[in-house]
Parts: C-alpha cells; structure tokens; sequence
C-alpha cells in the first residue's frame, strides 16, 4: 500500500489523502464541495448557517453532482445565556461600523442561531456519506444513528483529551485543528488557550491518544504539509485557507483582495484570534473592526449573540467592498493560497506532496 493510501482513504474511496474543509459563512457553496469532490478529496459543506431547506436542497444537489463522498458539517450546539449589559456594550460597537458603513442603527437580531435538532433531522433523512463537526462531541446516541444510516462520522479535537471524549462518543475519525487553522476553534473541554497546539505536536500526540484515523488540520498549505501530515501519523490533512481563491468558492472581492494584497506586495500575512465578530475565538486577518474589540474581548457576549448582531454589518460590508468589517477568517498558511480552480489546486498539491518522499 502505497502512503498516500491510508486505511481513511480506502474507506471512502478517495483518490487523494486530502480534505476540503469546511468553511462556514460566505465561503460555503455546492459548487466547491463538489469540484474538491470529483477532484479526488473529500469536499466538505460547512452548513452550520443553513436552514434546514438550504440544507437538504444543498445535499441533494451534491448527490446528483458526485457519486464520490462529500461531508456536511455543522455546529455541536454550545450552552449559552444573555447578559443584557455585554449585549448593550457590543451593540454600541456594532452602532460605530453601521455609521462608518452608512446604515441604520443596528436592530436586535430575531433569531441567534439555526435550530441544530432541525438541521440533523434533515442529515438524517438526506444521509450525505459523510457528516463532520465540530464545537463539541456529538452524543453516542446520535453518533450511532448516523451510521445506522451508514453515514461516516468525524468530530473535531483541539486536545488529546477532546480526542479521547470523540473516540468514546463512536466516531470513526477525527480531524486534529492545530492552532494555525483558520476560522473557529473546536476546543470544547479546556479553556481554548490551553488547547492552542500546533499541528506538529498535536498529529502524533492525537494519532498516540486514539485507535481511530486522524486528520490534520492547521497550517497546511501546500503539498510539503501534507507529506509532513503522513510522516506524523495522519491518514489525510484538511486544507482550508488553500480553496479561499478557489473560483468556486464563495469569498467576496473583498475578502480575496485582502488575501491576495499581500502577495502583490511581498509582505507578511498577519492573523490574529479574535472573538470580535462572533464571540467565539476564531483565526482571521487582522482588521479595523477585529483591532476595535481588541483587548476587551473578555467582555463579549457569549457566542453566538455577536455573531448575530455583526452579521448586517459584515454583510453589507461585503457588498461594499470594505474588508475592514469582514470576518476574514484565514489560517497562518494562508499566503500560500492561489486563485486557481479547486481541481488545479488539488493536482498541485499532490504533484508537490509527492516530490516529497
């Protein structure tokens, strides 16, 4: 067996070691799940915002576009509660990009979240091959019915510890989030600081922890991460940052003009984790609005109130091309990202990985 033809990749029938990740927001569309697809990865749909009729309609579109796997992950609900205070303070903030952006006062959000209970009903009845999570471990009894379904099961770990829970709750594998990673952290069982680990230590320490197929996640750009991912013990690596130029991907101008200014300069991407726009720590590009909240983070509302409240603000900043009030999540390797179709970025990628060994 070849190395690039891992116990994971033979399950599903994959034709690389590689996964799409999901990205939720903006950047979710059919159209990259299905060409990282067909390419030979395993594309992914981050549908955490989907209603549940996008969701199934969403589903059933892949179905029809690929017999090959994809995967559809969403959100593990997290517990929250609102402090009307925090709420207020936020809101005066959000208040400051309406007036730079030229729009109405901002309006208390009527809903905060998609219904999770709605969204995995319609993942139950739509059976996509594969569904991926992340934010928390999904109960053993939903994990069983599932793959009663014969839907493969993958949750997200930040720490060995949140790898063992997973391997208790009967996942079939598990994708290792280093700290490089862009968009959301996953950690769910240690305050998130604690589960800031780089991909380098946290593939073996995850592949060491646990009997099941890790991925790695987090810093991997390019075809020299994904041979370093298997020389760790990975059975695949997710790339993330690497289909943000993807032309199939949903990122606004803007958001790719931020990504792309500085390899036409020469200069250094810089990330940073903020809770600024969600309430929850995520890996973006630095910016006006994430510089805003910086230091008073501490003093959000739990997530996901901010995320509600920011979302007319980051859409229409969208619309106006102003990155300065986009979430731009992105991770530290995110400079070796390229404007090329998924398929092309998923033939470089290999072609580089395997000059490696």
């Amino acid at each position: 067996m070849s190395r690039f033809e891992t116990p994971f990749v033979q399950r599903l029938r994959l034709l690389h070691p590689l996964v799409q990740a999901p990205m939720a927001g903006e950047t979710a569309t059919v159209e990259l799940t299905l060409a990282a697809s067909r390419a030979g990865a395993l594309g992914s749909l981050g549908a955490a915002y989907f209603t549940p009729q996008r969701l199934r309609d969403s589903i059933r579109a892949l179905k029809a576009g690929t017999e090959r796997a994809f995967a559809v992950n969403l959100f593990i609900p997290v517990p929250w509660s609102r402090d009307p205070m925090r709420e207020a303070a936020y809101a005066a903030e959000i208040a400051k990009a309406h007036a730079t952006l030229k729009l109405p006062p901002p309006e208390p959000p009527q809903a905060f979240e998609e219904n999770f209970d709605a969204q995995i009903a319609v993942v139950l009845e739509e059976a996509p091959p594969v569904f991926s999570c992340t934010f928390g471990a999904p109960d053993a009894a939903l994990v069983k019915a599932l793959q009663a379904r014969d839907i493969y099961v993958i949750g997200t770990a930040t720490h060995p510890a949140e790898a063992r829970e997973l391997e208790r709750r009967g996942v079939d594998a598990i994708l290792a989030q280093g700290a490089e990673a862009g968009g959301h952290r996953g950690t769910f069982l240690k305050p998130f600081e604690q589960a800031m680990i780089g991909s380098m230590a946290l593939v073996p320490l995850l592949v060491d922890a646990v009997r099941l197929p890790v991925i790695a996640a987090g810093g991997i750009g390019d075809g020299r991460g994904v041979a370093a991912a298997l020389c760790l013990g990975a059975q695949a690596a997710a790339l993330g940052s690497s289909f943000l130029l993807a032309e199939e991907c949903g990122t606004s101008a803007a958001y790719r003009a931020a990504l792309q200014s500085v390899n036409n300069t020469g200069g250094d991407l810089e990330t940073a984790i903020t809770r600024a726009f969600s309430g929850r720590p995520a890996r973006g590009l630095r910016n006006r609005f994430l510089e805003q909240i910086e230091g008073r983070e501490n003093l959000l509302p739990d997530y996901p109130i901010p995320n509600a409240w920011s979302r007319p603000m980051r859409q229409a900043a969208a619309k106006q091309s102003d990155a300065e009030y986009l979430s731009l999540w992105a991770g530290q390797a995110a400079k070796l990202a390229r404007p090329e179709k998924a398929a092309e970025i998923i033939a470089r990628v290999m072609q580089q990985a395997h000059t490696c060994f």
